[in-house]
């Protein structure tokens, strides 16, 4: 068979990867930081690869480096690697904070997805000891405390950016996929702008994929 065909499903793409470069994407265990500019890196090694395109590669890079595994690695004093598995410097501290904020984040958003699905709240773990002798009076406070859960969630409000009002160096959020990705604007030129996000995968976007 000609390899012509298109590799669309991500988890295919990422297999791709782990085997293509192995010593910079690793399909299980410890991964190790990626070099900002690596997507570049990537596009250009497999331009005249037919299985994969550019998008694809982008939500592939993106979902490797959002995962928690991925976020575990950026610590402070890992190395970023390129594609060949070499040293590309030490990470600033600037983006293992980042990293564990976002990786705090993630595990607390699924824990709270795992007990809206329970039916249950993090309320009577705590009262537990208590239901014993009073099973009926501690009911209302387990339906309550689970309010604040959701609304801890929905509590960060993100509005599209203006193109006028953006400049370099601005902290901004890309629209990617559900989850808006954390990043600086490097440079502006006309509606394309530049942005390096936090996992170090720099892109091109246009304002309207741009929030604040």
């Amino acid at each position: 068979m000609e390899s012509t065909e298109k590799l669309t499903d991500t988890n295919a793409i990422l297999a791709y990867l782990y085997e293509t470069f192995p010593l910079c994407f690793i399909a299980e265990g410890e991964t190790k930081p990626l070099k900002i500019g690596l997507f570049q890196d990537l596009a250009e090694r497999l331009a005249d690869d037919s299985k994969v395109s550019k998008t694809q590669l982008r939500i592939a890079l993106r979902r490797y480096t959002s995962s928690w595994r991925y976020l575990k690695s950026v610590k402070a004093g890992a190395h970023r690697i390129d594609l060949e598995g070499n040293s590309c410097g030490e990470l600033e501290q600037e983006h293992v904070d980042h990293a564990q904020a976002t990786l705090k984040e993630s595990q607390e958003k699924a824990k709270a997805k795992r007990i809206a699905k329970a039916g249950k709240s993090p309320a009577p773990s705590a009262t537990a000891k208590k239901s014993v002798k009073k099973p009926v009076a501690r009911r209302p406070k387990a339906a309550t405390s689970a309010k604040p859960v959701k609304e801890k969630v929905a509590e960060v409000i993100l509005t599209p950016a203006v193109l006028a009002e953006l400049k370099k160096n601005q902290r901004v959020n890309v629209k990617l996929g559900k989850v808006p990705v954390a990043g600086v604007i490097l440079d502006i030129k006309k509606e394309d702008v530049q942005i390096q996000l936090d996992s170090g995968l720099t892109i091109k976007v246009k304002a309207e994929y741009i929030l604040l």
